[in-house]
């Protein structure tokens, strides 16, 4: 892109002082910001857009050019405090500012000066894995012992039956779930195990040299028949693992990306991923077993009567049977994402660049995200060795790939939007929300592990598939307290409340606690749909967006065509996939009732499909980017969803229930 007023001098990408990457000029130090941009600086969104309005209509032809397009740009006047003279676009909205300008329409941030982060070439440090696993492995069972013993102090169990559940769930889930594996893929999946002969050449090739340099035995090789790209192994050790890939990744990625993958997978059974990580899972299953069986108990002596009814007792030690089961998953679920950094840096060792795989994984997550828009709603293997062992977690791998799609691409190869992709993944790696999803996660944030894999790639000397070069502005940590405050407020009011009510024996905090919760949750539906105003923007605007969750949107208007339906293929799917200029992103159709959305999908979404939409809404992130709609419009017709409004009126009926139940009709 040349600038629009030297010329021939070309723009280069400037990070503002929050967060936002704009078009930017090193010579005259003009900006240019894409459609919607402007809106993420200016402290009077709809005073601006009213000023800009009517300057349009005494606008003239400028001597300055659309950098992206060409196009003659219109040259206006905005009567502030000093008139500024602007170069408005009004074919993409786009907007040139001069040196200066940025600060002098009442902006309330400007570039960001600093230099960009020079990454050292040192290659990032790994924890150790042999001393990790080791202290991993014997910190959960420390507290798996203690627990047990506890239990067995208590009286609930003897000390044989504390070893005998034990030994019993290990060998059980170490021994037979390989096998499970084996039936639930070739019974549900269609697994077609292949013959070394029949494994394509350069694959069996690529493989059987790994085996022969890292002395493991050739795995045994399936492939599912389906779309949907995606690669995991599983087995008890490296002598008697399976590797299975979908036809849908073989579809996808090219021969030295496929083997990218392969060697990402060979990676899990070199380090003994299986064995390691099923000794792991044991733990947290355990703990909720014990859990269950602790409910199931009480349940039963709460219908006893008497003053030594066991049963508040049994409730008291199912909880912190629970508690200990969380801590334990979520130790396991750290464990798992060190793990996938060692195998994505085996493959990165093991392949011609590491670029290759981190290549792979946006294409991966842009396939899964075609076939399976919404996690969850489609059919999907559950074990949790097997969502450990996969390429990434499906929910996480799905933001960053559909950043970079281009819509000018074809369905199963299209080129990656570097320039989109870059600013999408400022989310995952500044954003502390991302850090708070990436816990619930088996895999690390695929735009972590792209910088890792650079990283990888810098220090081999060889090309990187990214250079994510910008310095974090700020630390984001107070907006996401706010966030997280906003979020939970309503639930710690009202429990807070409940607990006081339990230990003083007294009605009156409960009723307290519904007033509190009530309050709280008409400040929280307010800031989630805040925004009188809505900006007219587009995707690769939205996904520029650092100070965005699912709790604080970005109030906006996007037109676009319904690419399709949130799930393919699924006929009453009532949500969408909307595509404009610069990419893709999801949109979330709600209605008060499911009735309501399951009616909207069966017998009216397909009528959008393929057309032209206008959708105002709320754009989120969660991981995933989506907007949820407020209206969708097409063709003057207006298709409104009440979820939204029905989410800000509840808050003030469940005031009033307080009010009535405080103070008594």
């Amino acid at each position: 892109m040349n600038c629009p007023l030297c010329n021939k001098l070309t723009l280069i990408e400037k990070l503002t002082t929050n967060g936002v990457l704009v078009d930017y000029c090193p010579k005259c130090e003009g900006v240019w910001l894409d459609k919607g941009e402007i809106f993420y600086f200016t402290g009077i969104p709809a005073q601006f857009s009213h000023l800009l309005e009517e300057a349009l209509k005494k606008s003239k032809p400028s001597l300055r050019k659309n950098p992206k397009t060409g196009d003659v740009l219109e040259e206006v006047t905005l009567k502030l405090d000093k008139d500024i003279v602007l170069d408005y676009c009004p074919k993409t909205k786009g907007i040139w500012l001069d040196k200066g300008e940025l600060l002098q329409i009442k902006f309330d941030q400007g570039l960001d000066e600093r230099p960009k982060e020079k990454r050292k070439k040192v290659l990032l440090k790994l924890p150790n894995l042999a001393i990790i696993s080791s202290a991993t492995i014997f910190g959960l069972y420390a507290i798996l012992i203690l627990g047990l013993i506890i239990l067995a102090n208590i009286g609930f169990l003897t000390p044989g039956a504390t070893v005998g559940i034990g030994i019993i769930i290990a060998i059980i889930q170490f021994g037979l779930s390989p096998f499970i594996m084996d039936f639930s893929l070739g019974w549900f999946y269609k697994v077609k195990w292949q013959k070394e002969d029949d494994i394509p050449l350069h694959l069996r090739v690529f493989l059987t040299r790994l085996c022969e340099e890292k002395k493991f035995k050739f795995p045994r090789f399936g492939i599912i028949p389906d779309g949907s790209p995606n690669a995991f192994t599983y087995g008890h050790s490296p002598y008697n693992a399976r590797l299975v890939i979908t036809s849908g990744l073989m579809e996808l990625l090219d021969k030295e990306e496929l083997e990218a993958v392969i060697a990402h997978e060979a990676g899990h059974i070199v380090h003994w991923d299986m064995l390691v990580m099923t000794i792991a899972y044991i733990v947290p299953l355990i703990f909720y077993f014990i859990f269950r069986a602790l409910v199931n108990m009480a349940s039963r002596a709460g219908k006893s009567k008497g003053k030594n009814n066991p049963g508040p007792y049994l409730y008291l030690i199912a909880i912190g049977s629970y508690v200990l089961y969380i801590i334990s998953q979520y130790i396991v679920l750290w464990f798992s994402r060190v793990r996938e950094y060692y195998a994505d840096r085996f493959a990165g060792n093991n392949v011609k660049s590491p670029a290759l795989l981190a290549s792979s994984l946006v294409k991966i997550g842009y396939g899964l995200a075609a076939s399976d828009i919404k996690a969850g709603k489609n059919k999907e293997m559950k074990s949790d060795v097997i969502r450990a062992m996969g390429i990434f977690d499906k929910t996480q791998g799905k933001s960053l790939a559909v950043s970079a799609y281009t819509p000018e691409s074809a369905a199963r190869t299209f080129t990656v939007n570097k320039e989109a992709l870059k600013g999408a993944m400022k989310w995952d790696l500044w954003n502390p929300w991302a850090k708070y999803y990436e816990l619930g996660s088996t895999h690390p944030l695929i735009a972590k592990r792209i910088f890792a894999l650079d990283n990888q790639a810098e220090v081999q000397g060889k090309e990187t598939y990214i250079n994510f070069d910008e310095k974090k502005p700020e630390s984001y940590w107070d907006d996401f307290l706010v966030d997280f405050l906003v979020k939970s407020l309503p639930v710690i009011m009202l429990l807070s409340a409940i607990l006081f009510g339990l230990v003083f024996k007294n009605l009156f905090f409960a009723k307290i606690g519904a007033l509190l919760f009530a309050s709280c949750s008409i400040i929280k539906a307010f800031y989630m749909y805040k925004g009188d105003f809505f900006a007219e923007m587009n995707v690769s605007s939205l996904l520029k967006k650092v100070k965005v969750s699912a709790v604080r949107p970005v109030p906006c208007v996007i037109t676009g065509k319904v690419r399709g339906r949130g799930v393919p293929g699924l006929i009453y799917s009532e949500d969408f996939v909307l595509q404009d200029e610069t990419g893709i992103i999801f949109v979330d159709y709600q209605q008060p009732l499911a009735i309501w959305n399951f009616l909207f999908g069966l017998l009216k979404a397909g009528d959008f499909i393929g057309r032209e939409v206008t959708i105002k809404g709320w754009y989120r992130r969660a991981p995933v980017p989506y907007i949820e709609i407020d209206t969708l419009k097409v063709n003057g017709r207006i298709q409104r969803c009440y979820a939204p409004l029905a989410k800000r009126v509840m808050p003030f009926i469940y005031l009033l229930g307080a009010l009535v139940l405080l103070f008594g009709v």
